[in-house]
């Protein structure tokens, strides 16, 4: 199926919580999704037979200066088509639903993406730090993070 078919069907099923298409010449189209529907929109693109988006090959986090966001890479192995979502949430309260329910791969991705940029995914069985130790203080993939002189004691880098 085309990403412009899905588009239309996600379009007519979820309305305004489809808030952006984007297909260009030189990249993958993406939907950009509205942070609250995600999980609801996540569960009809795995569970709808003609879209079957059975397996979440990627999750990442983002930082865009004023606000934070997460890229899901989706792929259908039965019909071989692959879909990207896109969520932005504020800096001040970065919250976006769990999809690890939905598809069991988005548990380390989440943790990852929690870890590196803080963003707290609700619903999440183990949301704690898998990079940094656990009282690390930032995040350090966003854009305004300041990496600390040391930590313990110990210089920082070593």
């Amino acid at each position: 199926m085309l990403a412009q078919e899905i588009y239309e069907k996600l379009k007519a099923e979820f309305g305004d919580a489809i808030i952006e298409f984007k297909q260009e010449p030189f990249f993958d189209p993406f939907v950009q999704v509205a942070p609250e529907k995600l999980f609801d929109i996540s569960l009809y693109l795995r569970d709808t037979p003609e879209l079957d988006f059975d397996y979440l090959s990627l999750l990442g986090g983002m930082d865009y200066k004023e606000n934070l966001g997460v890229v899901y890479h989706l792929y259908s192995i039965k019909l071989k088509h692959s879909f990207i979502l896109k969520v932005t949430v504020s800096k001040d309260n970065p919250v976006v639903p769990s999809v690890e329910r939905i598809w069991r791969s988005a548990d380390w991705h989440e943790r990852e993406a929690y870890d590196m940029f803080g963003i707290r995914f609700e619903g999440h069985h183990n949301l704690i730090r898998i990079l940094c130790p656990y009282d690390w203080e930032g995040f350090p993939l966003r854009k305004d993070y300041v990496q600390p002189d040391e930590y313990h004691g110990m210089k920082v880098p070593y």
